[in-house]
């Protein structure tokens, strides 16, 4: 009797199991997981506001998305970013532009020295351009929101004054701005964000235009001993946060729509973020005894036509192609006049 009250109960057991099993399945499937790949290192601002934005959306969707974050290249490094997202090795990811040189021809436009004042700037001015022309260069992907750096400026372990004082010097570029180190008469380094201390270091490179936050938040304050204030041709860095395309039609409407407001939210934390890692990037370099050279306004007027070749190839170039290099030149220039509003 005994035996068979046990049998009983295992059997009711058994058979509850079998019947709670594809809820719980169903509850198992129903939570998204995205994995998203970053090359800032996790103590840059701009990867704490990455991994914020991840934990973000996870918070507003009830847990209904996991987003495993590989910050620092853990995933992929900066220039396999875009090809890794499109292959789906990572769901989502966030680069420059300017890594896949002629992948993202309207793009260029933004990294052009159009003398951005700051990273507000830049930042409102490149979703303004992406939302105004909406390149086909992007429809492979979903783009969630884009931001671009502060004034790239010259810093450099020699010390610069005037423009003849650039010629054969060794200047770190990266992509779209490789033209612009030719125009002022040095030569360009192509190298991506995580090389240049080491190139820096060694000889490699003499010197290299990047927005100031990176003589804190990449260490190269470490190793230059001037910072040029040439804001004239400051450039910036486009960079974005885009989805594989497949993975987001794949997700529910509802999802969609909160990483569609967490995107725009976090694009002014961005600039406001870039303008901040400025500032401490500059306090940060003197603090170590580097010197700034604020260039004189007929100097820095000098680098302004001598960079000017560049953004006028660049329209030529966009011609050729069919697209209207003119109007995105103009376009990006009036927005640029307007600041950060």
């Amino acid at each position: 009797m005994r035996r068979n009250l046990m049998t009983l109960a295992w059997s009711c057991l058994f058979s509850f199991g079998l019947m709670w099993m594809p809820l719980i399945q169903s509850a198992t499937a129903a939570t998204i997981e995205l994995a998203y790949a970053n090359f800032f290192p996790p103590m840059h601002e701009q990867g704490k506001l990455a991994e914020a934005w991840a934990k973000e959306v996870e918070a507003r969707t009830n847990g209904k998305v996991k987003i495993t974050y590989y910050g620092g290249g853990g995933l992929l490094n900066g220039p396999q970013i875009y090809d890794g997202v499109l292959k789906g090795i990572a769901d989502i990811g966030m680069s420059v532009f300017g890594y896949s040189r002629g992948v993202f021809p309207a793009m260029e436009v933004i990294d052009l020295p159009n003398g951005y004042p700051d990273g507000k700037t830049a930042t409102r001015v490149i979703n303004a351009f992406y939302q105004k022309f909406k390149p086909e260069e992007l429809n492979k992907v979903k783009v969630l929101y884009l931001h671009a750096h502060g004034p790239g400026i010259l810093h450099s372990k020699k010390e610069i004054n005037r423009l003849e004082d650039l010629k054969g010097l060794k200047i770190r570029s990266y992509g779209f701005n490789a033209d612009m180190v030719t125009a002022l008469g040095a030569v360009p380094v192509s190298l991506p964000i995580s090389g240049v201390y080491e190139a820096l270091q060694k000889g490699v490179a003499d010197a290299t235009f990047v927005g100031s936050e990176a003589l804190k938040g990449w260490k190269q304050a470490e190793v230059i001993k001037y910072t040029i204030g040439c804001y004239g041709i400051g450039y910036s860095a486009g960079q974005y946060v885009v989805m594989n395309l497949d993975r987001w039609k794949s997700l529910p409407k509802d999802v969609q729509d909160v990483f569609e407001q967490v995107s725009a939210e976090w694009i002014p934390k961005h600039g406001a973020a870039w303008d901040q890692s400025d500032k401490e990037g500059l306090e940060y370099s003197l603090s170590l005894g580097n010197k700034f050279i604020r260039l004189s306004a007929e100097e820095d007027a000098r680098w302004v036509a001598a960079v000017e070749p560049v953004t006028q190839g660049y329209i030529e170039a966009m011609n050729k192609k069919g697209l209207p290099g003119k109007q995105y030149v103009d376009f990006v220039r009036e927005e640029v006049k307007k600041g950060a509003k």
